[in-house]
């Protein structure tokens, strides 16, 4: 079965769409693809691996929207109605819900430590290849404070820091930011990391081509 049946191509284009608007045209013309899901056209550039991740305390079945039962009065019915028309909810609503197609995605994430370690793991034994540049795209149910992303940042690196394939950029998705983590080789510690800032308006626009990608595949 491919994974892609439980919603990851909305996600993996959501990454791209994401990366695109907020970082400029490098991202614009990445291919999904798979090991890993998004490369450059020439296959040897830029390679992009797009993961998601989740408190260990937290399930997926809390946060399933199945019907507009019971929402409370102030809830954003817009959003809402393409949760429930479109099977996914990452960028609408606060990420509070979570839509029906990708259920199954947000049940498989594990903890972002956790994640982390396998994924650079994969990387380092050549699983994704070779690429000029390599990143690690991580979506987050958690909002996620810069305290945090950069723990995360400094994790990865102690990790792929004896590695002869690493990822060069780490990024951290939550609903409201991307984190952009420079992971290459002497930089200081202050200058690693960038907060991009992702507006509500951003968000709907990001998901509405997302869903319409995704519908196309």
């Amino acid at each position: 079965m491919s994974t892609r049946e439980f919603g990851t191509c909305f996600f993996e284009q959501y990454a791209q769409i994401s990366l695109s608007a907020l970082l400029g045209s490098e991202f614009d013309n990445l291919i999904n693809l798979d090991r890993p899901d998004l490369q450059s056209p020439d296959g040897k550039s830029l390679g992009i691996e797009v993961t998601r991740a989740m408190e260990e305390s937290k399930t997926a079945e809390q946060a399933l929207l199945k019907d507009v039962a019971g929402l409370t009065k102030g809830e954003d019915l817009y959003d809402i109605d393409l949760i429930l028309e479109n099977g996914y909810g990452f960028g609408l609503h606060g990420g509070k819900y979570i839509g029906m197609k990708e259920f199954s995605y947000w049940s498989m994430a594990l903890p972002l430590r956790r994640i982390l370690k396998s994924k650079v793991a994969k990387c380092g034994n050549g699983f994704y290849g070779r690429f000029d540049k390599m990143g690690l795209f991580v979506f987050s149910r958690e909002n996620l404070g810069a305290q945090e992303a950069v723990k995360a940042m400094k994790y990865t690196i102690s990790l792929q820091k004896y590695l002869d394939i690493r990822y060069n950029r780490l990024y951290i998705a939550d609903v409201d930011d991307l984190f952009v983590c420079n992971l290459d080789d002497g930089l200081k510690d202050d200058s690693r990391l960038i907060r991009f800032r992702v507006s509500q308006q951003q968000r709907q626009d990001f998901y509405r081509e997302a869903v319409r990608r995704q519908k196309t595949v």
